[in-house]
């Protein structure tokens, strides 16, 4: 799916009159006892002799977070209809937060299935929350659908803050729809089904991807990775017969400064090897490969964005499957670098690709790994299915997390226990894929993955096991499926990054 076609107007005035929306689109806040209408609606409530709050109330508005109420405007706009959104309390200094307006918009993009144009009000709103909730609050997948149902809003128009920046607004525009496809790149590519989306179908796509946007593309097929000795991703690819694959894709931006390595697991589904999953709900394990999908939208993204950085995404890709070729609990793997890890259970693959992609990634020298993954269950059991757990480095770490809140994505920074990392010894290998018991398994994994990170290199592992994909009811700008996490996080990292290191 692409993103709705985007324009700005400079003024309320001017949109009204010349828009031809079908839809407008104002903000409610939360008040005491009746909803509140947001900054920048006060047009459209004079077309309403002043009454559109009061008309809001009597069909049961109260401003919350994303509560949607249509009123028709019997001919007092142009448009036919007005949507009021809830965008909730604000805070004490009365405005609200991007994160409000992002899910607010969401809510709107969702509501506005079908329509061919709508106007957005708010002008004093955060501009890129608002562009960046309504393209993926709009996103729907229906490339499998017979009768894939109403269109997502095509085009949307804005009224430009009125602060006399309007270059400034344009380059916000552009970033955030940049940031929505990206997301939207992820999406579609968790969402798309195993069997079209499998280690050699996933590398063609990123190949595509690459070319379209300018990119170096190298891809290792099962014979080279056999030469080069890759032995965790041989092993866990070892029992399908579509053999795995080590994507790497990277961009060099004009004077760039920095140079960051990003990894993301690919497992393009994961029935758990010999250590088989239950059936229930194992259809989920087609989200596997979330990781590997966002760094390679990331990496497309920094191209799009032209960050003053070197971004290279290592994107190891296999399907753990049984099979009389699969690897077994009790296999010694040569892991690539040379270290040798015991297998104890055949479900915990995700780490035995990434280990191999780590210390790949780690030969070019970059000055920040980021490695993202749905890891482990214990990261749900931990942080539930919203907030992905953030380990390594400690400073980096928390710079990671912090950043993870601000986007909205959210991120939680957890420890890496010493005393947890003996539990990982094996007595025929350097180390054991698991620990012997189930107690701390998202920080074991982390430990895991620790031992395969270069001396004095600043990383992050963000686990996304659960933030990664929707099973239950969209929220805000988050559809059923595949979510595009954590695609800007890893763009505002990169930010941070050029603008500050």
């Amino acid at each position: 799916m692409t993103v709705p076609k985007f324009a700005l107007y400079e003024n309320t005035e001017t949109a009204l009159g010349k828009s031809k929306a079908d839809v407008v689109v104002i903000g409610t806040l939360q008040g005491e006892k009746a909803p509140v209408l947001a900054p920048g609606s006060e047009a459209v409530d004079a077309a309403f002799d002043g009454g559109l709050a009061g008309l809001l109330s009597t069909l049961g508005a109260t401003g919350k977070v994303e509560e949607i109420v249509k009123l028709p405007t019997l001919g007092k706009l142009t448009a036919g209809v007005v949507y009021a959104v809830g965008l909730g309390k604000p805070g004490d200094d009365g405005t609200v937060t991007p994160e409000q307006v992002r899910r607010a918009a969401g809510a709107a993009g969702r509501a506005l299935a079908g329509t061919a144009r709508a106007l957005f009000m708010p002008s004093t709103l955060d501009l890129q929350a608002a562009v960046e909730g309504l393209a993926l609050g709009a996103y729907k997948f229906t490339e499998y659908k017979s009768e894939p149902g109403d269109a997502p809003v095509s085009a949307v128009d804005f009224v430009q803050p009125a602060d006399g920046t309007g270059r400034a607004h344009k380059a916000t525009l552009k970033a955030a729809t940049a940031i929505a496809e990206s997301v939207i790149i992820a999406r579609d590519l968790v969402n798309t089904p195993p069997n079209d989306l499998f280690p050699a179908s996933f590398a063609d796509r990123a190949r595509k991807l690459a070319e379209a946007n300018d990119l170096d593309f190298e891809v290792l097929d099962e014979k080279a990775l056999k030469r080069k000795g890759f032995g965790g991703i041989l092993g866990v690819g070892g029992g399908s017969s579509r053999p795995p694959r080590l994507v790497r894709v990277s961009y060099k931006g004009p004077k760039a400064a920095k140079k960051i390595a990003l990894v993301g697991k690919g497992i393009t589904f994961d029935s758990g090897g010999i250590s088989i999953k239950p059936a229930a709900n194992m259809d989920h394990m087609t989200s596997d490969m979330s990781g590997a999908a966002a760094v390679l939208a990331s990496v497309v993204l920094a191209a799009k964005l032209k960050y003053p950085l070197e971004v290279t995404a290592h994107i190891p890709l296999a399907e753990n499957l049984p099979s009389g070729t699969s690897y077994r609990p009790g296999d010694v793997l040569h892991m690539y670098g040379g270290k040798t890890v015991e297998v104890l259970n055949t479900d915990a693959e995700g780490r035995l690709v990434l280990a191999d992609a780590m210390v790949r990634a780690a030969e070019e020298n970059p000055d920040y790994l980021i490695e993202t993954s749905t890891l482990t269950g214990a990261q749900v059991v931990a942080l539930g299915n919203r907030t992905a757990g953030i380990m390594g480095s400690d400073e980096f770490r928390d710079r990671v997390a912090a950043i993870a809140q601000a986007t909205g994505e959210g991120g939680w920074p957890m420890p890496l226990p010493e005393e947890l990392r003996a539990d990982l010894d094996s007595k025929l290998a350097d180390l054991a894929n698991v620990t012997g018991h189930r107690w701390g398994g998202m920080l074991a994994a982390g430990l895991f993955l620790r031992e395969f990170v270069a001396d004095g290199l600043p990383w992050a592992h963000i686990d996304i096991a659960g933030p990664a994909y929707n099973t239950g009811g969209a929220w805000g700008y988050t559809p059923k499926g595949g979510t595009g996490l954590p695609v800007r996080t890893i763009a505002a990292v990169l930010a941070d990054i050029a603008a500050n290191d």
